[in-house]
């Protein structure tokens, strides 16, 4: 009898990838990978401890899983991912429901700490970050229409409020020749939508070519007749590195979309200067104007980040005044979150809990003034979406136009009298607005 293997995958992408890599190698082993943590003999958590909160969802999820093994018939639970990197001796100490403990570099030996805490050992290990493995079969966890690939792994910016570089090392980037390899595996899969990621998208290349190569890497897939996907979207760019050889490629190629990923998370010189961020206000500002003049219909998302150490209410009203006047069609507001082994750590000047909650409400009401007036402008147009699929409780279904990225952004629900399958693009005549999201009909075919 094969063992049952059951998964949960918590943060970001990047993290799925991981998880992904690792799902292939259970598969390979023969073991049954389960969808009900009901149903697993083990259990993998891969969890996320970029900041409080994360950590908190991920210890949640572990410990649900010991009421499981404590009361039905889970054997064991093997702890992956961030926190299994930053806090590998703790989860050892502090939650006894853990059997194994992978450290990043040590995913690769997933199919050892199964069998072992299936037989009922122990197992844990932990190398450096930079040994974790970033290519080989993957089994694909998102929506077959859709796929992250992951251009490199790790960061050098070494933001003072990030914890980042310490989990996941400096930067490695990939080869182009073996991301076109694995652009052409999801592909044929009958992947549409590419989702290119790393830690610094636009940093990619430089530790491997000497300068910064995303412009040379989009060339090489999108110039691939193989490589003929609708959609290929950009994630996790930096503002001090958007380069004129990347707008000319992204004006070039009608399915690198005119989307882009690109946290700023202040304006202020002084909260930059002390969060060590790279390229101040002007360079911010100069980035987003350039990348408007390139692309009008360019969709900018972004993240800011409010209550920062020594952040007072001149530098808020700044960040906000900004925030206005850029008219960011998609953001994101968070609050300071104070983690160990960072900088900022033990910066001064911290700012209340409450104040800060106050600063991202402020954030976020604008913002959403900013999206209704954006979608607004909307109603009437007709927009080929992507149809995900059907919600019972509004009675329509739902899916993405191409200035919607997968999970994070809104919706567009819309009727239709033909049955749309998931994965396949349906014209859609925008109606009216719902909050965040859009409604409209699909429009008939003759």
């Amino acid at each position: 009898m094969s063992i049952k293997v059951g998964f949960i995958s918590l943060g970001c992408p990047k993290n799925q990838m991981d998880l992904e890599l690792m799902l292939a190698k259970v598969a390979e082993e023969g073991f049954e990978i389960v969808e009900e943590d009901i149903h697993a003999d083990v259990m993998i958590v891969n969890t996320c401890a970029f900041i409080k909160s994360a950590k908190e969802e991920s210890i949640e999820a572990i410990l649900d899983l010991g009421w499981l093994k404590e009361n039905r018939d889970l054997k064991g639970i093997v702890v992956t991912g961030c926190l299994a990197q930053r806090y590998f001796d703790d989860i050892q100490k502090s939650i006894p429901e853990v059997d194994a403990v992978l450290g990043l570099g040590d995913e690769k030996d997933i199919c050892l700490a199964i069998k072992k805490v299936y037989g009922g050992e122990k197992y844990f290990a932990h190398s450096e970050p930079e040994s974790l493995c970033m290519e080989g079969d993957r089994v694909v966890t998102t929506p077959e229409y859709t796929a992250y690939l992951r251009i490199a792994e790790g960061c050098n910016n070494r933001c003072s409020y990030c914890a980042i570089p310490g989990i996941r090392g400096r930067l490695r980037s990939r080869r182009i020749e073996d991301i076109v390899a694995e652009a052409k595996t999801l592909r044929q899969m009958g992947v549409k939508e590419l989702c290119l990621v790393a830690q610094d998208t636009t940093g990619y290349g430089k530790d491997l070519y000497g300068e910064y190569c995303l412009d040379k890497l989009l060339e090489s897939i999108c110039s691939d007749p193989e490589l003929d996907f609708k959609w290929i979207r950009l994630f996790y760019c930096y503002p001090d590195k958007i380069t004129d050889g990347l707008l000319q490629v992204m004006k070039k190629y009608p399915n690198l979309l005119h989307y882009i990923d690109m946290p700023i998370q202040h304006i202020s010189d002084k909260v930059l200067e002390r969060m060590n961020r790279h390229g101040k206000s002007d360079v911010i500002k100069d980035s987003v104007r350039r990348l408007r003049e390139a692309m009008p219909d360019m969709v900018i998302r972004t993240t800011v980040m409010v209550g920062f150490p020594g952040e007072n209410g001149a530098d808020f009203e700044e960040l906000l005044s900004y925030v206005k006047e850029a008219k960011f069609e998609r953001l994101g507001c968070f609050c300071y979150s104070r983690e160990e082994d960072t900088p900022a750590y033990g910066f001064d000047g911290r700012v209340p809990q409450k104040t800060r909650e106050r600063r991202m409400e402020r954030v976020m009401e604008a913002q959403f003034e900013i999206n209704r007036l954006n979608s607004e402008k909307q109603i009437g147009q007709i927009k080929e979406v992507l149809c995900e699929g059907y919600d019972p409780v509004g009675e329509c279904w739902f899916g993405r136009s191409w200035e919607y990225a997968p999970e994070i952004d809104g919706r567009v629900y819309f009727k239709t009298r033909k049955k749309p399958e998931a994965g396949s693009f349906v014209r859609v005549k925008i109606t009216d607005i719902l909050d965040y999201d859009l409604l409209g009909e699909a429009v008939r075919e003759d």
